[in-house]
């Protein structure tokens, strides 16, 4: 019998077996991935990784692989204005560096990530099934039983669901929703532009949504282009041309030219939180517990803090000798993270409804907020720890650089 089977190979579910098999060696892990083996290497996007992550990169012993392809963000600079002003004034800019020499988060290529943490996999021992779905699970009083898509089945002690924000075990396992819409759709792609950025992020709130900018090595960047869905789509189906007028409009020219290099794809926004994260020997982890809008930045690092988290629960049960399964052993990952990520989820939709909007009043109202953020330095700090997720004295020992 396994002790822990994950469903879904990607950052979420390959950090959650890794920090699990390398601080309890004994312990068999495998992870059941639905895309095929060699998929994750066509991925050209791009994450925003904060710095409590790389910490926990850094215990896994991967970070110093991951991070000649890192770009440091070294400042962020937040700008309000409609499409059409000439002038795009600055209301509020951090710093990047949490610490001398440590920046609040990196923007790294998904398969540099992907990579890194699949090799370990190996050196590991973890298993890794491709092509496969889990098609149902049976949970008894000791075990689970799990029916994989092949015909073949499981039996583990610990299903873990990594499957995404439609994850399809968070329905079997009867865990409900609270979800809703915001007709809107994030663009994703890399662009090319004449000048460097010298690692400077950009976030301008358009009346349509966010448009924020992120530095990749050389003169490139990373976009994340909020847009109306039905607007999202005409522009991502559109010609080069009219795509990179569309986008030099947006981007400004203090990089110069600009234009895109890489796949464009929209991604529909909204807001999903399971109402439970845990159940009898089922546990929920990532976008499957926690789909947010990407206008802080957090989703990813919302699911590498579930990482850090459900990790240190199963792994300290178990040196007790107690039932890595139980629900009493679940509900300590479900209270340490439920409260981080619900505030989260509210955050970044108030934010998004206060600033996807053309409304002049409330234009000025958001303005002068950030104007008083930006002139209290120790508010910035606050805002900046929590960023870069150091802030909190009861954070999980691998987002403070510990191992297990």
């Amino acid at each position: 019998m396994l002790d822990v089977v994950i469903a879904g190979g990607g950052y979420v579910g390959l950090a959650v077996a890794v920090a699990i098999k390398q601080a309890a060696p004994h312990m068999q892990v495998e992870i059941v991935e639905a895309a095929p083996q060699d998929v994750w290497k066509k991925d050209m996007r791009a994450s925003a990784i904060i710095s409590a992550a790389t910490r926990m990169l850094d215990v896994f012993g991967i970070w110093h692989e991951i991070e000649p392809e890192a770009e440091p963000i070294r400042k962020m600079i937040v700008t309000d204005s409609k499409t059409t002003d000439p002038v795009r004034p600055v209301f509020l800019t951090f710093d990047g560096e949490v610490e001398d020499g440590r920046p609040f988060a990196h923007m790294i290529p998904n398969v540099a990530i992907v990579g890194a943490l699949r090799g370990l996999c190996d050196r590991l021992g973890i298993s890794i099934r491709h092509g496969l779905t889990v098609s149902g699970f049976v949970t008894g009083a000791q075990s689970t039983s799990i029916s994989l898509s092949d015909g073949n089945a499981l039996e583990a002690r610990l299903l873990i669901a990594c499957d995404g924000v439609r994850s399809s075990l968070r329905d079997m396992a009867g865990i409900k929703t609270v979800r809703w819409d915001y007709d809107q759709s994030g663009i994703v792609t890399t662009v090319e532009h004449e000048r460097p950025h010298n690692g400077v992020a950009e976030e301008h709130f358009l009346p349509s949504g966010p448009f924020a900018v992120l530095p990749l090595k050389g003169n490139r960047s990373s976009l994340v282009w909020t847009e109306r869905r039905a607007d999202a789509d005409k522009l991502v189906a559109s010609d080069d041309f009219l795509f990179d007028e569309e986008l030099e409009r947006r981007f400004g020219h203090k990089l110069g030219s600009v234009r895109a290099v890489g796949p464009r794809r929209a991604f529909p926004l909204g807001l999903t939180l399971a109402r439970a994260f845990v159940a009898p020997r089922f546990a929920l982890a990532g976008d499957a517990a926690h789909g947010i809008h990407p206008i802080s930045g957090q989703g990813l690092n919302l699911g590498y803090k579930d990482v850090a988290a459900l990790a240190e629960s199963i792994v300290e049960a178990d040196r007790l000798g107690l039932d890595i399964g139980s629900l009493n052993v679940l509900e300590r990952y479900q209270a340490w993270r439920r409260f981080d990520t619900l505030r989260m989820g509210i955050t970044t939709d108030v934010l998004n409804r206060l600033f996807s909007n053309d409304s002049t009043p409330i234009r000025v109202v958001r303005d002068l907020g950030l104007g008083l953020v930006d002139r209290l330095p120790a508010l910035k700090s606050y805002f900046i720890d929590q960023a870069a997720g150091l802030a909190g004295e009861s954070s999980p020992k691998l987002l403070a650089g510990q191992p297990l």
